[in-house]
């Protein structure tokens, strides 16, 4: 039997650390990004600046995004990610 006491409809507040990890599984999976980057650098140098260049531009946006706006950016990853089940 369920719980419902323990269930909530509103979405718990997600802090930019717990966002930035976030936001890595699901572009990285599983893997580590800077090892992703290290492995596109090993496949073809060229491709590897792009990607290095991407990582710093992502760690530089997850640095100046509020909390908030990661917050409700994640929101609505997975809420269109519910709806492909």
């Amino acid at each position: 039997m369920t719980d419902y006491c323990c269930l909530s409809l509103e979405p718990m507040a997600i802090t930019k650390t717990e966002a930035k990890q976030l936001l890595e599984r699901l572009i990285f999976d599983e893997e580590p990004p800077r090892e992703w980057v290290q492995d596109v650098w090993e496949m073809s140098p060229t491709l590897g600046e792009t990607a290095a260049k991407l990582w710093d531009v992502y760690e530089a946006i997850i640095e100046c995004c509020p909390e908030e706006k990661l917050e409700n950016l994640l929101h609505s990853i997975y809420q269109d990610s519910l709806k492909d089940l």
